[in-house]
């Protein structure tokens, strides 16, 4: 539904149903730091910072600019309830958030217009824009969830402006990622349960190679690393989860 107009919209694409129902089933504690979702809330600052700092980057002109998005459009694919929407939204950028649950969609809705921001939600799949660009494309945690990898990329690089910027995240498929995030995350509730699929994750080299085939080029790479000290946090390991930042060419 677009959370716009109250309209229907069809949706087809690489989002598996089943996964789009997890997800779904989500939606009321997804704003929640200490419900099912607890761990989104305790990565979203440290991917916040890798966003804003590869922003500055590849927009310079903006400099040290408390909306350093301002005249710029951004696209969340697989915006949940808006978590990263949001924080977009606030540095600037007119937003739209995609996602593959009509639930999440609503709540996502609901909480900006609490907020007092104005982001376009909708329950479609990226394949289905219809030649619609954005100046940034932002996709966190979402194409270990996708069934074609591959054409979720394409349909990724076809969303990108010319002199756009693409972020990624995504966990990699090591044994340390399978302890931490599919054994123990979910068994102590950081996780819902069925969350993950440890063999749908790609390692840091799979990924490269998907952006390359559709004409896409990585500029930096890093990890997101825990310890119980720092808790989540930026690192050069990229064993358990790392980001990406992409252009293209």
């Amino acid at each position: 539904m677009n959370a716009s107009t109250g309209t229907v919209e069809t949706r087809s694409g690489t989002i598996d149903p089943k996964e789009a129902a997890h997800f779904g089933r989500l939606a009321a504690e997804w704003w929640d730091p200490r419900g099912e979702s607890a761990m989104l809330h305790r990565l979203n600052p440290v991917r916040l910072t890798y966003i804003r700092a590869a922003i500055d980057r590849h927009w310079p002109e903006a400099g040290a600019a408390r909306k350093p998005l301002a005249g710029r459009s951004a696209i969340d694919v697989g915006c949940g309830a808006g978590l990263l929407a949001e924080p977009l939204a606030r540095l600037g950028a007119r937003v739209t958030g995609l996602d593959a649950a009509a639930e999440n969609v609503a709540a996502a809705g609901a909480h900006a217009q609490a907020m007092g921001l104005t982001i376009e939600y909708r329950n479609v799949d990226v394949e289905t824009l219809a030649g619609d660009t954005f100046d940034l494309v932002t996709s966190m945690e979402v194409i270990e969830h996708v069934t074609d990898p591959a054409a979720f990329v394409a349909a990724l690089e076809r969303a990108l402006a010319p002199g756009g910027l693409m972020l990624l995240s995504t966990p990699n498929r090591t044994p340390i990622s399978r302890l931490m995030l599919v054994e123990a995350a979910e068994r102590l509730g950081q996780v819902p349960r069925g969350t993950h699929d440890w063999h749908k994750f790609l390692t840091p080299d799979e990924l490269t190679t998907l952006l390359n085939d559709a004409g896409l080029t990585v500029i930096d790479t890093r990890g997101i690393a825990w310890d119980p000290l720092k808790g989540l946090h930026l690192s050069d390991t990229l064993a358990l989860n790392y980001l990406m930042t992409v252009v293209r060419g």
